[in-house]
């Protein structure tokens, strides 16, 4: 009876054929394996990159953790706050943190813990609100470029070209002062920085879109350009503008101290980190609490938004 899974082997001894061992049995051992034989071969070992998704989740989970925690502080400010963030206590400023004080007391005496809470939320509005304006309009700009091409391209693009030239901190100070300090303008000032970046990006991801199989489709069945433009180019552009806009959070928040820091900012009293590291730059020496507080919140905050963008962009990467 022939072994199954064995085949005969012509030309043996005494002219009868004998079974051919099963691949792995000539030396005795377990059959080998496709990816035991890379690896002995110097590929891809068994298990390289098991631990990759987990680290993947891991720098993704934790900066999202982070922001997700400012956002929740900034919402939920009022309830959070120990006491009034403009209620002066005179009698005991710049009081060192205590029970009464968690972070102590700044130099009109009021609680430095309720004022870095409320300018979380000052920030967290003017930065994501100056970013969704801008990736907004300048992701409406870009695809439309991008889809119409001629003219309106090239017109674009030098538009584009001349804003990118100018340094994000001297445009925003440009246009603040123009419009006068207030908050509305500094959020201005961020979108009209992001604007041509995000154009950009959705010009570039609309020109590789536009020359796809279903976009000559839709075309070829009689589609409208809107309708092909909103349908079809829309959803496969915005990848790389959300992504972008994600991680300029952290230069949007940065670019509101400096200017709350100038004194073009959001206009006192209104708690801002950037205000209160211009007023505690005074006491750095008496009372370093008025200038750590801040700094570490609008440090932590800006870094958990430069991380998630980065991640979001790794994870986009094949």
């Amino acid at each position: 009876m022939i072994p199954p899974f064995s085949r005969r082997r012509p030309g043996s001894r005494g002219g009868a054929d004998c079974p051919e061992p099963v691949e792995g049995s000539r030396a005795g051992g377990n059959p080998e394996t496709s990816q035991t034989r890379r690896s002995r071969a110097g590929g891809n070992p068994a298990g390289r990159g098991e631990g990759r998704p987990f680290a993947l989740s891991l720098s993704k989970g934790l900066p999202a953790a982070a922001v997700a925690l400012a956002i929740a502080a900034a919402l939920l400010a009022g309830v959070l706050a120990p006491a009034d963030p403009l209620a002066q206590d005179t009698a005991r400023r710049l009081e060192a943190p205590s029970g009464d004080y968690l972070l102590g007391s700044d130099n009109f005496g009021r609680d430095v813990l309720s004022r870095v809470l409320h300018g979380a939320r000052t920030a967290l509005a003017i930065g994501v609100g100056g970013v969704a304006a801008g990736a907004t309009v300048g992701a409406a700009v870009g695809l439309a470029s991008a889809y119409r091409g001629g003219w309106l391209d090239l017109a674009v693009q030098r538009v584009v070209d001349a804003l990118l030239g100018f340094p994000l901190l001297a445009l925003a100070v440009v246009i603040v002062v123009s419009l006068g300090v207030s908050t509305g303008a500094v959020t201005t000032a961020i979108a009209v920085a992001l604007a041509p970046q995000a154009a950009r990006l959705a010009r570039s991801s609309a020109l590789t879109v536009r020359t796809s199989g279903y976009v000559a489709a839709a075309v070829t069945i009689g589609a409208s350009p809107t309708r092909v433009l909103l349908r079809h180019v829309l959803p496969h552009s915005l990848g790389p503008v959300l992504v972008y806009a994600t991680g300029f959070v952290a230069t949007a928040l940065a670019t509101e101290a400096a200017l709350s820091y100038l004194g073009l900012g959001a206009p006192p009293p209104t708690p801002s980190w950037g205000g209160m590291l211009n007023e505690g730059r005074e006491f750095l020496e008496t009372a370093p609490w008025l200038t750590l507080a801040p700094a570490a919140a609008l440090a932590t905050t800006a870094a958990a938004f430069a991380l998630l963008g980065d991640a979001l962009g790794t994870r986009r990467t094949p």
